[in-house]
């Protein structure tokens, strides 16, 4: 197979070839070899590997988590249970989130219903409740 370069393995990642580089930088990517040229040459294999990062990316998991389930995945003594116990772990990250935008909202909201949207700007109470001032 032939050896890919930075912009072909980008596009058929469906990433940039800066996000290549940072990965590389950041472990998730090994830094491959150059041709005489100094161009980098990728096998068709970091294709896959850059979208794993990416799905692992778009659930919400960290490029430090994503560097541990590509470790996981390697790791022969790793079983599904491993890899449960992580995706279990972020859910709980996910729902604190839910919760804490939601309390974020309800805030938001009551105070929009405070705002008569008249008066002067001294006396909005959304921009009063954010004065720490008070």
């Amino acid at each position: 197979m032939k050896p890919l370069s930075i912009g072909q393995a980008a596009r058929r990642a469906g990433v940039g070839v800066e996000t290549i580089r940072f990965y590389e930088r950041q472990g998730l990517l090994e830094v491959p070899p150059r041709r005489a040229s100094g161009y980098r040459q990728y096998d068709e294999s970091v294709v896959a590997r850059l979208q794993f990062i990416r799905r692992a990316k778009d659930l919400g998991f960290t490029l430090h988590e994503t560097k541990d389930l590509l470790s996981l995945r390697v790791d022969p003594k790793t079983t599904c249970q491993d890899v449960k116990g992580r995706a279990q772990v972020k859910i709980a990250e996910i729902d604190e989130k839910i919760r804490q935008l939601q309390r974020m909202r309800k805030a938001l909201s009551n105070l929009t219903k405070a705002c008569g949207s008249r008066g002067p700007i001294s006396e909005c109470p959304i921009l009063e409740c954010l004065d720490p001032a008070d």
